[in-house]
Formats: structure tokens, sequence, C-alpha cells
């Protein structure tokens, strides 16, 4: 089942495609907090976006360039703004389609399922998993907190990956090192202490400290 997330909000709007979605078997999700659309996208990790230029606090234009950091995945513009003007700068913002206000039901959903096919044949959108306003992409291996990129070395990255996926409980050092020790470095008990404290630097510089907590004589947890 395709994940779709509406962000638009004139709900009368939003609970229609909702509804009519869903009678084609699409998972839908409408973003409720028009502050927090990137934490509800990874939250959600849907394979397709449906985004309203006039929006509160932030247009879409702003959300569309946000999600673009993040990922790939298919984002058709919805808008009674249909001149020229926008339809360019929604296209170049990385909108894949754009769909004038008001619009057939019908359409829009032939739209969405042509646009999902050609999209999703082949291969499936990464999920992102996202904690705290940090958001961990498995498909290039980053985290984004704050609209700043950090890049991290494979090392880094599956650190995270496990704390992450184990997020409220503590994970032994020793299991850290089994899920190290799959990949192709050789990790032992002073490796680790290494990795872990260069992540730790490098997500304090980008203003995460204290991210990562240290359970003496047990391993490390990020709450």
């Amino acid at each position: 089942m395709y994940r779709i997330l509406i962000v638009e909000d004139d709900a009368g709007i939003a609970q229609a495609i909702a509804q009519r979605a869903a009678a084609w078997s699409l998972e839908v999700r409408c973003v409720q907090d028009f502050q927090r659309v990137t934490e509800e996208f990874a939250e959600f990790s849907p394979q397709l976006v449906l985004l309203d230029i006039m929006l509160p606090f932030y247009n879409g234009y702003h959300w569309c360039g946000e999600l673009r950091r993040l990922s790939n995945v298919p984002i058709i513009f919805l808008s009674s703004a249909s001149d020229n003007m926008n339809i360019v700068m929604a296209m170049n913002m990385g909108a894949d389609d754009f769909i004038a206000k008001p619009f057939d039901m019908e359409v829009l959903i032939l739209k969405i399922q042509a646009l999902l096919r050609r999209s999703y044949a082949y291969s499936a959108e990464a999920p992102l998993l996202e904690h705290r306003g940090t958001i961990l992409n498995t498909a290039d291996q980053t985290l984004t907190f704050n609209g700043r990129k950090l890049e991290l070395t494979k090392n880094e990255y599956r650190i995270l990956l496990v704390l992450l996926r184990s997020r409220g409980q503590v994970v032994s050092r020793e299991r850290l090192m089994e899920q190290l020790w799959k990949s192709d470095s050789f990790v032992d008990e002073n490796t680790l202490t290494v990795n872990v404290n260069r992540l730790r630097r490098k997500l304090a510089s980008a203003g995460l400290d204290g991210f990562i907590t240290t359970k003496f004589g047990v391993g490390y947890l990020i709450e």
C-alpha cells in the first residue's frame, strides 16, 4: 500500500482527497502541524506528497525545498495560483506535477497512480528515521537537523542507525560492535569508543549536544 502525505490547510479539501485516495487502497495522512512538515514527513515516510502553495507559517515552495534536501519522493503541487509563474517556480523547486484548483478528484487520483507507477516500478523510497527533529536518511547515510545535513562515516552511520532503531532502550557495547563487525571495518572496544566520541563531537557541533547518553558499564542510549 502506497503512503500519501497531504500538506493542505483547507481541511475540507484534505479530507475529501484522503477519503477518495483511501477508496483506491492508498494510505493517507494529512499534516497537522504546519511548522513540522519535515518531521511529519519523516515519521510517515510517504511515497508521494501533495503540497499546497499557500500554507500557514511557510509556503509550499519552502517546504518543497526542505523535502528535496531529504528525499526524491514525488511531489505534486495543488493550488488555485495556477499562473505560469507559479507553475514554473514549482517545477524549478523540484515538483513533479502541478494541478490547478478546482480539480476533478478522479483526474487527481489517476495522476497520483501514474506518478507512483513511474517512480516505484523498480525501486522503493528508502525510509527515513526521525527523532527529536533529526532525520537519518538511510539512502545517502546522512543526518539532517535544523536544515543542516551532516555527512557521516560508515561507522558513525551504523552506530546512529542501531541507536535510533532502539531509541528509548539501552544498546550494549557488545551489540554495537556486533553490528559494526558485520561491516568491512574491524571494531574493538577502543575503536568503538573513538567512533562514538567522534560522532558525539559532530552532533554537538550541529546543536545536538547530549544526543547520545552513556550508561556506564552497560552501553549507549538515545532517549
